[in-house]
């Protein structure tokens, strides 16, 4: 079995989002896509950019230019593991933004995610997030961030059936891109949330750190503010 990993199209990774991601919805502003080929079959995309939260990386003492966020893993069928698939997905976006420090991802517990392919990379869990508020219109429903993107203002909405609901509360995991960051937030290192597949519960476990073709290219993050 060959892997490959390259930069791709925004209609490629729109394909694999609409396709093969739950939320069937491309995230907004400026990504760095990574397509993903097994014997030469494109079988979907791996994305970082901003995400929804301006200061994500402040709490850490990080800038825009100093962190990311893991937006979407949307694959098909594949036979190389996905926490390999996004180790790999690692050395191009070092290549093009050295600066970045350190990734955050999350896995939606409104789904029924824990994230288990962050558990299997050693990422380090640092816990639940805040419920922040959402918005449900013509039963889809969308971050504020990206309806805004996506319609402007949301008061014009608010007629036609918006409705502002409170959202679910989500894992948040890390991911240190040096030796310092690692060792600035083993601190902050939970244990791992596992679902309990009998009782339909979640429970922890502690968790491991170690301390330790049509390709188009896309921009570095370092290169937007």
């Amino acid at each position: 079995m060959n892997l490959r990993l390259d930069w791709c199209s925004y209609k490629a990774a729109k394909y694999a989002v609409m396709n093969w991601h739950y939320s069937k919805t491309m995230p907004v502003g400026k990504l760095v896509k990574i397509g993903v080929w097994e014997d030469d079959k494109f079988i979907g995309v791996v994305i970082f950019g901003r995400g929804a939260n301006k200061s994500l990386g402040s709490q850490f003492g990080l800038n825009q230019m100093q962190s990311c966020e893991l937006v979407r893993i949307a694959l098909n069928k594949h036979k190389t593991s996905v926490s390999r698939i996004i180790k790999f997905s690692f050395v191009f976006l070092k290549r093009l933004s050295p600066n970045i420090k350190l990734i955050v991802s999350f896995a939606d517990k409104e789904q029924g995610h824990i994230g288990g392919i962050y558990q299997a990379g050693n990422w380090v869990y640092s816990g639940e997030t805040s419920a922040a508020d959402e918005y449900l219109y013509k039963e889809k429903r969308w971050h504020g961030r990206a309806f805004r993107k996506s319609k402007g203002s949301h008061l014009k909405y608010i007629d036609k059936g918006l409705k502002i609901v409170k959202g679910s509360t989500k894992h948040r995991y890390l991911y240190p891109l040096n030796k310092e960051m690692r060792k600035q937030i083993e601190p902050l290192a939970k244990p791992y949330p596992k679902k309990n597949c009998d009782a339909g519960v979640i429970r922890s476990i502690p968790s491991v750190q170690d301390g330790g073709g049509g390709a188009v290219p896309t921009a570095s993050l370092n290169n937007y503010v």
